[in-house]
């Protein structure tokens, strides 16, 4: 029996709370029902991503639609937590709202700024006390292990730095000195050295390494596309440059 609820030009919060509400009850929808955290958690991650895209693609109806997306895995993970009386949407508006004034404190305090470099800084310094994180350890031991390696590994960079260590030597130099390390046979280790001193590079040149292999990327698949319509002989195609 369908269930009876209005048709409106307008919906708003609310009605998607409602709508989840009436998918994760009886007679709703079998297969809304057996989710839980586990079952969709990568569903978070893919809808991110296509927001991403969005972006990337300056589409603003896309957008607009992907944004929709990431909000209802929001009300879809809040809702399996209200149903088991732990915390509903509005705590989670209620958090955010929380921490976004509390780490605006020269909005909505009586901190001076003189820009975004004391902004962050404000930020960090907050955040750590907020967390109980007495040491740069436990601040980089919070930066999630579930991030793209490149990006973890130059947050992890990136906060070490902010302590004081930096990378002492010339960029290419150090990258030299781990590709070297091949020649004695490549392996697991070895190569993830080589990886993590380029992210180091590449945070040290103000270049997003994710940026940069999602680009080197684009190009290698246009020269597969040239490679796969090729009918000349096809290893004069270089796809490895």
């Amino acid at each position: 029996m369908a269930v009876d609820y209005p048709i409106k030009d307008k919906y708003n919060i609310e009605d998607l709370l409602a709508i989840m509400r009436i998918l994760r009850a009886p007679g709703g929808c079998p297969w809304d029902a057996e989710q839980n955290h586990e079952t969709i958690k990568k569903n978070l991650i893919e809808e991110t991503y296509e927001v991403i895209e969005a972006v990337n693609k300056q589409d603003t109806e896309l957008l607009k639609e992907e944004l929709g997306d990431v909000l209802l895995q929001v009300v879809f993970h809040a809702a399996m937590e209200e149903e088991k009386g732990a915390f509903d949407f509005t705590d989670v508006a209620d958090g955010i709202c929380k921490k976004l004034i509390e780490r605006h404190p020269h909005v909505f305090g009586d901190i001076t700024v003189s820009g975004t470099d004391d902004v962050l800084t404000n930020w960090d310094a907050i955040k750590r006390n907020s967390k109980k994180q007495k040491t740069t350890t436990q601040a980089m031991d919070s930066v999630p292990r579930e991030l793209p390696a490149l990006m973890r590994a130059a947050k992890l960079q990136s906060k070490a730095a902010k302590a004081g260590a930096e990378l002492q030597c010339d960029v290419a130099d150090y990258i030299a000195g781990k590709a070297s390390k091949l020649s004695d046979g490549i392996n697991e280790d070895n190569l993830g050295e080589l990886l993590f001193a380029v992210t180091a590079a590449a945070r040290q040149l103000d270049i997003d390494p994710e940026e940069a292999l999602t680009k080197v990327s684009d190009d290698f698949l246009a020269s597969f596309g040239e490679y796969e319509k090729s009918t000349e002989d096809k290893k004069s195609v270089v796809l490895y440059k």
